[in-house]
């Protein structure tokens, strides 16, 4: 009798373990499928693992649709500020962007984050 218990609870956690290997194997992070408290979470990691001279297309594949997107042409350059939620600031469904770390490209390299980085496009 003691047998077919333990029998059945270690098949039953041999399952879950499976279940569960198999999940973070094959399920990856998807910012646009994640609510809005996850992603602010994952962006502000990701954010933080970013690299001056990341192009605008990792950045993207990292971090999906930025919430807020500004752009210009100066001269030559092309720029522009990419707004990633990573702060709650208030639950009035809207996303602002002092609830965000903007992210600044020029000619679609990361030259510059965070609270700065919107002064320096403005400035530019």
């Amino acid at each position: 009798m003691d047998k077919k218990i333990v029998r059945r609870v270690g098949l039953g956690l041999a399952i879950y373990l499976l279940f569960a290997a198999l999940v973070l194997l094959f399920y990856p992070d998807d910012p646009a499928s994640m609510d809005w408290k996850d992603r602010e979470q994952y962006n502000k990691v990701q954010v933080g693992k970013l690299e001056l001279g990341t192009s605008k297309q990792q950045v993207m594949e990292l971090l999906g649709s930025p919430d807020i997107s500004e752009a210009k042409r100066v001269e030559q350059d092309s720029l522009q500020v990419m707004f990633y939620r990573t702060q709650h600031m208030e639950s009035d469904g809207i996303t602002t962007m002092n609830e965000c770390t903007p992210l600044l490209f020029r000619n679609d390299q990361l030259i510059s984050w965070g609270e700065g980085a919107y002064q320096k496009y403005l400035d530019w």
